[in-house]
């Protein structure tokens, strides 16, 4: 069912909901720009193409296999919904066809993406004859098909994690693999940032290691939203020089993006209503008009609020309870299948889900897409967005701000959205605490020679480290392991720790179950004593959190409230890597030590949002050894302020450069913490420290160290262009955090460091 029109008019007639909307942009539809076939191609291939209806190439689709027979590696970054993967599955289908023996390495961030990718290509690889063999390999691939996969497979699908773990460190079962590996396919590039993308880029160097000792010289194919820097982040990855292809010759549909601000609800202290709500309302609108929606919130505890919330406005409606599912991280995979069945089939009419659902899982044709809370960087935004539209029917995307200053910037600028480009995506393969790790994997898995470089990096001094210790033996030249351990497995790309926590559920004390997990970064927040841990929108309190075990006993129940906890954060500088010196403050970039641990937690009111209590929390604390970004106050600031204006104040101020700062690097708000200092023991001065939460870094605070004056002046205007009078949660933090003075000294503190 296509969007109806009227549903959109309703929007722009309805007084309540056309008051909150701050800006409507109309993308007209756009009409396709085809190519012929390559003369080259194989014939088989063309006729199995056409009997799926592709009689064309778009023009964007010609010039990547152009680009790839040159030999070339290249990035592809056109639009959602454009046709990227036939420019990719073309050329390695063609390349078997005329040679069995090549082989083919397709990685996707996620399982769930490359199951979904593998029934599009059986679809296509069916109808050739005979079949080009195309396999899955992850965690789930059953033991008695691996062997057929290893020394069968032209195409094998996999992801980062599973080759890391799984393929790497047992090449030698994979010979004939590496001996022919030909390509090597990144989809989703720019999921690989921070430190996922740290770790990924040096799998990939592992990778073409053990290719070279094998014999082959893989070209990349690689996919990405659209991001400012696809260049830099193709060879961080591939190692290689890549052509990029940006222009798209795919048609589209009109779109509709719409910016929508909740209403204040206490304009003198400025207190919007929630985003949540809002989101809630405009769902349901469009679900009741028949609408496939996705919902995307920002973390799984409001994916849950929100599942919660519009299948309570739905049971009031037309739609039955079960059209409506979440989707999230901590589902089990066995209800991820369902749900994304039910999406495709068309009996999931409504879905709520996290940045899971942001990449390329087929979910079918959705209609309309809802984001509660500006998704942190232009790049998820329009992913996100993309999510509906997928055919050349209308569609329509709502962004329902939140009352953060980052969400209200952007929602009453829409020139920076629609008029800048997408932010960097950051990597840093060289960050140590990263690369020695992987350096340990590559030695487990080729001897290194002495002198080797781990790609342009000298390496030598860890393995000299390494043979110290007695995990290496240094023997001819040669550097081999002899450690009993597997290094790879203790080693998460996706986290600073690999250790998850099971949240199992003992209500029914016969049958106890899992039902979710939570990574150990995580796990204090959400899963402590007492908590509540929201799943499919049932509630459950944790009665239990077993630290040492790892699991959280949790049991259902139905109150009126959910949980939110803090973090008590001590950091110390460990290096000085940089300073920069101004009138008003000295800005430096460095290594720090961080402790946190959670202390307490609230309990927030269903709907009203309300505080109605608080928790002590007993967990042990964790330490970590990071970069950071900071800036020191001249003296004569904290001369002119009382002490209590003062502590209001630098509070503030670290909210407001927390929030600036994804303006300029690609960032989640997780992967940045902030920690004000009213008298710091490195400076001596009042301080502002802008940490990253990940160990090493992964090259974020470098940036906000280098950008520092955009980043302050851009804090200044979030707080300085605020209608509140005296602070509120869109600009300085909510009035329980920084106090009646916050907004007011903030103003002041950053007015003397900009000179505004």
């Amino acid at each position: 069912m296509a969007l109806d029109p009227s549903l959109l008019s309703r929007f722009k007639i309805d007084s309540r909901l056309r008051s909150n909307i701050t800006y409507w942009h109309v993308t007209p539809p756009r009409v396709a720009s085809y190519a012929d076939f390559p003369e080259n191609i194989h014939p088989d291939l063309i006729k199995a193409l056409k009997g799926r209806g592709i009689t064309q190439l778009y023009s964007h689709q010609a010039v990547a296999i152009d680009s790839v027979a040159k030999g070339e590696n290249v990035v592809i970054t056109t639009p959602t919904a454009s046709g990227k993967t036939l420019c990719y599955n073309l050329p390695v289908l063609d390349a078997i066809l005329k040679d069995r023996s090549t082989r083919a390495l397709y990685l996707f961030p996620t399982k769930a993406l490359a199951q979904d990718q593998l029934d599009e290509l059986l679809s296509l690889t069916g109808a050739l004859d005979p079949p080009v063999r195309v396999y899955a390999y992850d965690g789930d691939t059953p033991q008695d098909i691996r062997k057929m996969v290893r020394t069968n497979g032209n195409i094998v699908l996999t992801n980062p994690d599973m080759l890391h773990t799984g393929i790497l460190p047992h090449h030698t079962k994979w010979i004939k693999l590496f001996q022919s590996l030909r390509f090597v396919v990144i989809d989703e590039l720019h999921q690989y940032r921070g430190v996922f993308g740290s770790h990924a880029a040096n799998v990939f160097r592992r990778l073409r290691r053990i290719a070279r000792f094998y014999g082959s010289e893989p070209q990349f194919i690689m996919c990405s939203a659209t991001i400012s820097n696809p260049s830099e982040l193709a060879e961080a990855m591939s190692g290689k020089k890549a052509t990029v292809i940006s222009e798209s010759g795919a048609p589209s549909g009109e779109r509709h993006f719409v910016f929508y601000n909740p209403p204040l609800v206490d304009r003198e202290l400025g207190i919007r209503r929630s985003c949540l709500l809002e989101a809630k309302n405009i769902a349901s609108v469009l679900g009741r008009g028949g609408a496939k929606t996705i919902v995307f919130a920002r973390s799984r505890l409001t994916t849950e609020l929100l599942l919660t919330y519009i299948k309570e406005s739905l049971e009031k409606g037309v739609l039955p309870d079960i059209t409506v599912r979440g989707y999230r991280g901590g589902y089990l995979p066995r209800e991820r299948r369902e749900i994304e069945r039910g999406l495709r089939d068309g009996s999931v009419k409504v879905v709520v889900a996290t940045n899971a659902l942001e990449l390329g899982i087929d979910i079918g044709d959705m209609d309309a897409a809802v984001m509660a809370g500006y998704p942190g960087t232009i790049a998820s935004t329009w992913q996100q967005a993309g999510r509906a539209g997928r055919s050349c029917s209308p569609s329509v995307a709502f962004l329902v701000a939140s009352s953060s200053p980052l969400d209200q910037y952007v929602v009453t600028h829409p020139d920076y959205f629609f008029g800048k480009n997408p932010e960097n995506a950051l990597v840093n393969p060289n960050n140590p605490y990263i690369m020695w790790d992987h350096v340990k994997c590559a030695a487990f898995e080729l001897p290194f020679e002495k002198g080797e470089r781990f790609e342009d990096v000298d390496v030598s001094p860890a393995l000299t480290h390494l043979a110290e210790q007695g995990i290496l033996h240094e023997a001819e030249g040669r550097y081999y392991w002899m450690a009993e351990s597997f290094p790879a497995e203790s080693i998460s790309l996706r986290s600073a720790s690999s250790e998850n926590f099971v949240v199992i559920d003992i209500t029914e004390a016969s049958s106890p179950r899992v039902i979710g997990e939570v990574d150990r970064a995580s796990a204090p927040l959400l899963i402590h004593d007492d908590a509540i841990y929201i799943h499919e929108a049932q509630q459950y309190h944790i009665e239990k959190l077993d630290w040492q075990e790892k699991k959280a006993y949790a049991r259902r129940v139905n109150v009126d409230y959910y949980t939110d906890a803090n973090l008590a954060v001590d950091l110390r500088v460990i290096h000085l890597n940089e300073t920069n010196v101004h009138p008003t403050y000295q800005a430096a970039w460095g290594g720090v030590s961080i402790v946190a641990r959670a202390t307490i937690f609230k309990k927030i009111r269903l709907h009203t949002h309300e505080n109605i209590g608080y928790g002590t929390i007993t967990l042990p604390e964790e330490q970590l050894h990071t970069d950071a970004f900071w800036f020191a106050l001249d003296p004569a600031i904290e001369k002119s302020m009382a002490p209590t204006s003062l502590q209001s104040g630098l509070q503030a101020v670290a909210n407001l450069v927390a929030n600036a700062a994804p303006l300029f690097v690609m960032c989640d708000p997780k992967d940045i913490g902030v920690a004000p200092q009213l008298k710091s023991p490195f400076s001596g001065a009042p301080t502002v420290f802008v940490y990253e939460t990940y160990p090493g870094g992964t090259g974020l605070s470098q940036k906000l160290y280098q950008l520092h004056e955009s980043v302050l002046s851009a804090a200044y205007n979030m707080a300085k262009n605020c209608e509140c009078l005296a602070g509120c949660p869109s600009c300085v933090g909510p009035a329980e955090e920084v106090g009646v003075e916050g907004k007011k000294a903030a103003i002041a503190i950053l007015e003397a460091l900009t000179g505004k």
